[in-house]
């Protein structure tokens, strides 16, 4: 993230009982339906697998996955052959940011209305001080997770999916803005909502969510209120990662962050758990972000809400 220094089956069978109630904020919503169910639960295994493999990327490549360093590349490569091998539409798109070459992956499955897109995205650079594993692995690798999934069940949603792994965030949202930029009038205004993940396994974690699309916002917190999980609006990232290039042309957009150098709070850690007057991820743009720097529930549990929002509003 770019930002200033500063018993599962039971909680399935809630969510999908729950009925949420679109606010038409997002562009063409219906209320949702019961098919929301068939969302899966993703093992975190394979979201941690698709960490360590980024880990190694890394440790192979001067320690970190930064724009412009062959580690990103390498990164790029790897979530690209597994879609490729899903079934999925790939497209690399390369701009240039401080003198070095850049590369946005974009991720079409088949089907659904492309006049109405929904779209999942994460960054995948890391800064140079570090593998960047929390920053932004945990939300591309979740990303990554949701569209293999998509693919293992076969799914044929209404509405037209595409996942998106963007390149020079931590430089200030280069490579999405890049791609929103370059987007004509007409495409614009296909993609009825743009989710955001950057950050989601933070080791001392909070559970926030963007309040950018009422839409967008009470689905995530459908899900987990389903869980028994409280969450708080996010503020300390609002308007620094990728979501912002989409919201500033109009297009509604949501997300979810487990929070980066903010302290918890004594309210927040009694509800949440973790340590008070601690950062929510001490390792935040440095060297020790790496595999053994998340919170394997937080991991879980946004990578659970982030599958269910793709079914909920692709459906």
């Amino acid at each position: 993230m770019k930002l200033s220094v500063s018993g599962r089956a039971a909680a399935a069978a809630v969510v999908a009982a729950t009925t949420l109630l679109a606010t038409g904020s997002l562009a063409g919503a219906a209320p949702a339906t019961p098919a929301v169910a068939a969302a899966p639960d993703l093992p975190v295994a394979n979201v941690k697998a698709h960490l360590s493999q980024l880990q190694s990327i890394a440790t192979a490549n001067g320690g970190n996955r930064a724009h412009g360093r062959t580690g990103y590349r390498a990164s790029l490569d790897y979530v690209k052959a597994k879609l490729d091998a899903a079934g999925f539409t790939t497209t690399v798109q390369q701009f240039t940011s401080s003198g070095r070459t850049g590369y946005n992956l974009i991720a079409d499955w088949p089907g659904g209305d492309t006049t109405r897109v929904v779209m999942a995205g994460s960054h995948l650079d890391s800064v140079t001080a570090g593998p960047g594993i929390n920053d932004n692995g945990s939300g591309s690798a979740a990303v990554l997770e949701t569209a293999l999934a998509v693919s293992r069940a076969g799914l044929q949603p209404t509405r037209h999916l595409r996942f998106a792994w963007w390149g020079a965030e931590e430089l200030g949202m280069v490579g999405s803005r890049y791609y929103v930029n370059n987007l004509s009038s007409a495409n614009r205004s296909r993609i009825s909502a743009y989710l955001n993940f950057d950050m989601i396994g933070s080791p001392n974690p909070g559970y926030f969510v963007y309040d950018d699309d009422p839409t967008i916002e009470q689905t995530f917190k459908t899900y987990f209120s389903g869980l028994g999980v409280p969450t708080e609006i996010e503020t300390e990232g609002d308007g620094r990662s990728d979501h912002a290039p989409f919201k500033n042309v109009g297009i509604p957009v949501g997300g979810l962050f487990s929070g980066a150098d903010y302290v918890k709070t004594s309210a927040q850690a009694a509800k949440w758990g973790g340590t008070a007057g601690q950062p929510f991820d001490r390792c935040y743009h440095s060297s020790c972000d790496t595999t053994a720097n998340l919170n394997d529930t937080a991991l879980d549990r946004n990578a659970d809400a982030l599958a269910y929002a793709v079914w909920t509003l692709s459906s």
